[in-house]
């Protein structure tokens, strides 16, 4: 209950999802799948790496590896891959490798290990693909960033917390969208959260140096 939808809770509208589609929502907070792909160290190593990628700095947070994992075990992948990398378990395994061996050169044990500020900082020139050397000459980092980036936006999006932090109403089934969808005009759904102010979220960015 912070941030732009302070008084917003996409779960207060659960009544009005179909016995499914609430049985699924409801799951992702009651049921975490229990890890089976990854072992104990890349598991630490990329939760880790997923709460710096999500800013996700204090509790609650959403487990997003857990769902990776679940995923990953499931040998569900996306339909496709990069001609130049392996598949998309083995580069997650290899992401760990590297970002371990990262933070081994600043004598930290493991990335899960590491300061906040030397995480963020290998996350960071991940991102901008330049990680060189030992794991990372496996793989394109630059598309390996991709890879991972897109699992971890999946499974951050899908849960109703990330919902409620953005506003987002849930599932319109079966009740529908009755509104134009001009927001300017006056015409949004009566159910939809307010924003308590508004940001352009690029344009911060730009302007805060974060990009």
């Amino acid at each position: 209950m912070v941030g732009r939808y302070p008084d917003w809770n996409v779960l207060d509208e659960q009544e009005h999802w179909d016995e499914t589609t609430r049985r699924v929502v409801l799951s992702r907070l009651h049921d975490v799948p229990e890890r089976s792909f990854f072992d104990e160290r890349e598991a630490a190593t990329l939760t880790a790496f997923c709460d710096v990628l999500l800013a996700q700095d204090k509790e609650p947070r959403i487990p997003v590896l857990a769902y990776i994992d679940e995923k990953l075990a499931g040998g569900v992948g996306d339909g496709w891959q990069y001609y130049d990398l392996p598949g998309d378990g083995e580069v997650w395994k290899i992401v760990a490798r590297g970002l371990d061996e990262e933070a081994q050169r600043n004598a930290f044990d493991s990335f899960a290990a590491a300061a906040l500020e030397l995480r963020t900082g290998i996350v960071h020139r991940f991102g901008q693909g330049e990680l060189h050397g030992g794991a990372w000459e496996s793989v394109n980092v630059a598309r390996a960033f991709r890879v991972v980036v897109r699992y971890a936006c999946q499974a951050f999006y899908s849960h109703p917390w990330a919902w409620t932090e953005i506003g987002f109403g849930g599932p319109a089934y079966p009740r529908g969208y009755g509104a134009f969808g001009a927001p300017h005009m006056g015409e949004r759904e009566s159910w939809e959260g307010n924003e308590a102010f508004h940001v352009d979220p690029v344009k911060d960015t730009q302007e805060r140096g974060i990009e």
